[in-house]
C-alpha cells in the first residue's frame, strides 16, 4: 500500500510531526504528569493575561519535585488534587457549615500545570515565578498546587514583584520549618531550603511569618534560634497541644493582623496516620478535621494574596487516596472561607467570623 502524502484525503496534515523527535518538540508538557483536568470540572483558561482576566481565583499546578529529599513523586499531585473526588466533576460545592457555594461568590478558573521541567530547577521556578507574576497583574488570587515545597520561592517572589517585598505576611502549616541554609546535598535551593531563602531576600519579613505544626528532630536548635533572630514565630505540636490550635491560631492572627497573607500549605503538618502520600512523613501531627478548620479559619480572617498545597506524592497513597481525598478538601476549605469573607464584607460586618 502505498502511503497517502501530506494534504491528501486520508494522509497526514501538512504541520504534522514526521516522527518521534518532532512529536517531542512539539508536545504540550502540560498534561505530561497526568491526564489534563481542572479542579472539580472548573472552567479551564489558557496560561495568559488574557486568560486570567476576570478571575478572583486562578488554580494552577506546579508539577516539580526536583528538590525532593526523601520520597519522590509529588510531581503527580496537582492532578490527583484535581480529580479526585466522590461528588459529581461540576464546580458546585455548598459548604454545609458555612451556609455557602464558592463558586457563586467567587470567579475560579483552572490554567493547568506549569510545564516545569524536570531536573532543571533554575528555569522550572523561572517559568512558575513568571506565571504567577501575570496573574497578580490580572488582578487574581494565585492557589497552586504542588509539587514539592521549593515552588514558596516562585510563587511567593511572583506575588512580591508585583505586591512589593515585605508586604504580606505569611502562615506556613508544614512538620518541618524548611530554613535549613543548605540540603543534605549541598543545594541552596530546595524544599528543605525555601524559607529561609524567602526570609534571606526580603522577600517575607520574619516577624510577619509564622510556622504552625512543626515536631519531629529537625532543624537543630542553632537554625531555629537563627529564624528566631529574625522575629519568625515558630509553633510546635508539642504548644498546639498544650495550649490547644483555636487559641495559638487566634493569637497567630491577631498577632499578623488583617492585612495581606499568603497561606503554603505542606500535607506532612497532618499525621501520617491520615495523609500517608507525603515524601517526608513525620508522626505527631494534625488531625484531618484541625487542619481543614484552620485553613478555612485563615481564608475567613485575612485577605489572602495567594495560597497553595504542597507535598503530596500520590505514589504512597495506596488505595484509597485518603492523602489527595484531604489536599482536594483542603482547597475547597480555603476557597469556601475566603467566599464567606467576601459575603461578610459586603454584609458590613468586616468579614470576622461570628
Amino acid at each position: 500500500m502505498i502511503p497517502s502524502t501530506p494534504g491528501e484525503p486520508g494522509g497526514p496534515a501538512d504541520d504534522a510531526p514526521q516522527d518521534y523527535d518532532d512529536a517531542v518538540r512539539r508536545a504540550d508538557y502540560r498534561g505530561v504528569f497526568g491526564p489534563e483536568t481542572s479542579f472539580i470540572g472548573l472552567p479551564r483558561c489558557e496560561q495568559s493575561p488574557a486568560g486570567y482576566a476576570g478571575a478572583d481565583v486562578v488554580i494552577l499546578g506546579a508539577p516539580f519535585d526536583g528538590t525532593t529529599s526523601h520520597r519522590p513523586g509529588t510531581r503527580f499531585g496537582p492532578q490527583a488534587i484535581r480529580r479526585t473526588d466522590y461528588l459529581p466533576h461540576v464546580p458546585y460545592r455548598p459548604h454545609l457549615g458555612l451556609g455557602i457555594d464558592p463558586f457563586s461568590e467567587l470567579t475560579v478558573v483552572d490554567a493547568g500545570d506549569v510545564p516545569t521541567p524536570p531536573g532543571e530547577t533554575e528555569r522550572a521556578h523561572q517559568l512558575l515565578e513568571h506565571t504567577v507574576s501575570e496573574i497578580v497583574a490580572a488582578g487574581a488570587i494565585p492557589f497552586t498546587l504542588g509539587g514539592d515545597h521549593s515552588i514558596a520561592w516562585p510563587t511567593m517572589r511572583g506575588i512580591a514583584g508585583r505586591r512589593g517585598a515585605g508586604t504580606f505576611s505569611v502562615v506556613h502549616f508544614d512538620a518541618h520549618a524548611d530554613i535549613g541554609d543548605t540540603s543534605d546535598f549541598g543545594a541552596k535551593f530546595g524544599h528543605g531550603t525555601v524559607m529561609r531563602r524567602l526570609l534571606e531576600s526580603g522577600t517575607v519579613r520574619g516577624d510577619q511569618f509564622v510556622q504552625m505544626g512543626l515536631r519531629g528532630y529537625w532543624p537543630g536548635p542553632r537554625t531555629l534560634q537563627w529564624a528566631a533572630g529574625l522575629g519568625v514565630r515558630s509553633v510546635t505540636m508539642s504548644e498546639l497541644r498544650s495550649r490547644g490550635l483555636d487559641a495559638c491560631l487566634d493569637e497567630v492572627l491577631e498577632q499578623l493582623g488583617p492585612g495581606p497573607m499568603y497561606l503554603t500549605i505542606d500535607i506532612d503538618v497532618v499525621d501520617p496516620g491520615m495523609a500517608p502520600a507525603t515524601g517526608t512523613p513525620e508522626p505527631g501531627g494534625l488531625t484531618s478535621r484541625e487542619l481543614l478548620d484552620a485553613v478555612r479559619t485563615c481564608a475567613q480572617r485575612m485577605d489572602l494574596v495567594g495560597a497553595e498545597i504542597v507535598e503530596l506524592s500520590p505514589p504512597y497513597d495506596g488505595p484509597g487516596e485518603i492523602t489527595a481525598y484531604l489536599a482536594n478538601r483542603i482547597v475547597l476549605e480555603v476557597l469556601s472561607g475566603m467566599a464567606w469573607k467576601r459575603r461578610a464584607s459586603s454584609a458590613g460586618n468586616g468579614g470576622l467570623p461570628s
